[in-house]
């Protein structure tokens, strides 16, 4: 009997132990992505007005009746050089994926941050096509969206992991379909882009925490703590494209226009 008594107090002792990393774990994921969001909303705003003026004298091309582009902004939002800037994070996030078995936990941080950076200055026009004040609103109902769906993918019992292969051929759809109407611009195709969209980065949102978390729980008897620190690297990337995409996903179905 005493023997059954320190196997279960052994076991408790552990399940707790796997509780805690996961807590740390998880914080990890979230404080990771939450500095990346930071460093893409600041990188953004900062570029957009590095990249506009009212100063005609100085500008190098113009938007409307009171903002003009400087030359920063011309060589970004005019030239060539804007398609390598627009595509420049999907490339990232495929060398990142090909690359994370060779890098340290410390170069995927870093490598992370410098992809939040480089998202912030694909998506800095917002700063010049929406108002302040509808880029705040959208933001918050993307938190608030974003913080409801992963609590209810971290704390379900049911097992979504069969969303996975068909919100994975929705993302496909709308890379394409968003690609295809650069050149078409039709707002139709737009809209439905956006509304679907959402839904599937909704459906992500959930289905991406919960793989970080049953993830975790599978490897955290490894002890591998440089693997861990990847993984959480890994997790924070995923749920950080999931909130920007839903954020952009709204904002063009909700935000005002200057």
């Amino acid at each position: 009997m005493a023997e059954f008594d320190t196997i279960r107090s052994s076991a408790g002792v552990r399940t707790a132990q796997i509780d805690e990393g996961l807590r740390a774990h998880m914080n990890k994921v979230y404080g990771t992505m939450s500095v990346g969001t930071l460093i893409t909303f600041v990188a953004a705003w900062a570029l957009a007005g590095l990249a506009t003026t009212t100063d005609p004298t100085a500008a190098s091309g113009q938007l409307n009746a009171d903002t003009y582009l400087t030359s920063l902004g011309y060589a970004i939002y005019a030239s060539p050089l804007k398609w390598v800037i627009m595509f420049a994070p999907l490339l990232m996030v495929f060398a990142f994926g090909a690359a994370i078995n060779r890098l340290s936990a410390a170069g995927a941080q870093l490598f992370f941050y410098v992809f939040a950076t480089v998202m912030g200055v694909s998506m800095s026009s917002i700063f010049i096509v929406f108002t302040g004040y509808s880029i705040a609103q959208v933001f918050l109902i993307t938190s608030i969206a974003f913080a409801g769906l992963s609590l209810w993918g971290y704390t379900t019992k049911k097992d979504i992991s069969g969303w996975g292969s068909f919100l994975i051929m929705g993302l496909i759809g709308i890379v394409v379909a968003s690609i295809v109407n650069i050149f078409l611009g039709s707002p139709a195709i737009a809209f439905a882009v956006s509304i679907l969209g959402v839904l599937i980065f909704a459906g992500l949102t959930a289905y991406d925490t919960q793989k970080i978390k049953t993830t975790y729980l599978q490897m955290a008897h490894s002890g591998d703590q440089e693997w861990l620190g990847k993984a959480a690297i890994m997790g924070a990337l995923s749920l950080y494209l999931d909130f920007i995409n839903m954020f952009m996903m709204l904002l063009s179905l909700f935000g005002n226009r200057e």
